[in-house]
């Protein structure tokens, strides 16, 4: 293309100020995100990684933990609380970088997150000719099962109690109670639970 072709593109100080201050921010979140993958994660003590989570800004609640080999992104947005028990290589994405975002990530008490599990709260808008990204906060409240490789998709929330097959892909909300499976998730029973009384437990050792 001639160059008299090439719009001439000028930046209000401003805008360039913003424009800088996001790739600063990004690199950072980069090294942030490998730092907890390629370090933290690969520690085989649970205290240690919840030492380093916190540090980078994760609220975890007590006698909560993350196995092995999770990938995290933005951990200043991710909020867990107690009780709950995280498998190895989950993915846990919190950010809210975007001006308007309604992004982050939180996981109520005594949530069991399987292993391989991913949660996404940002995706690309495919109807942008830009491709243009999107962040939705997920919700996951107390008491609730997500299978091995189940993928939850930004915006969702899975109310209290329900439970999330194998495998499966939630696209939209997830009423309290219910059992979903599939691609895309769909209802598949209901948990014939009123009360949630019970515990997960302690982590796995070296895990």
């Amino acid at each position: 293309m001639p160059l008299s072709n090439i719009p001439n593109q000028q930046f209000t100080t401003s805008q360039l100020l913003r424009k800088i201050r996001s790739r600063i921010e990004a690199l950072y979140l980069e090294i942030i995100t490998g730092f907890l993958w390629w370090f933290t994660g690969w520690i085989p003590f649970h205290s240690f990684r919840n030492c380093c989570y916190r540090l980078c800004g994760m609220k975890i609640g007590k006698r909560s933990y993350i196995h092995m080999m999770a990938r995290i992104y933005d951990p200043r947005h991710i909020q867990i609380g107690e009780g709950t028990i995280i498998g190895e290589k989950a993915t846990l994405d919190g950010r809210k970088q975007l001006p308007n975002s309604s992004g982050g990530l939180i996981i109520g008490n005594h949530v069991d997150i399987a292993s391989d599990v991913m949660i996404w709260t940002s995706e690309h808008d495919l109807s942008d000719p830009h491709m243009k990204a999107i962040e939705e906060k997920v919700v996951i409240e107390d008491y609730v099962f997500i299978g091995p490789r189940a993928i939850i998709l930004p915006g969702v929330v899975i109310g209290k109690g329900a439970a999330v097959a194998a495998g499966a892909v939630v696209t939209k909300d997830v009423p309290a109670g219910t059992i979903v499976g599939g691609v895309p998730a769909r209802k598949i029973a209901n948990r014939d639970i009123d009360q949630y009384h019970y515990k997960l437990g302690r982590p796995r050792f070296f895990q």
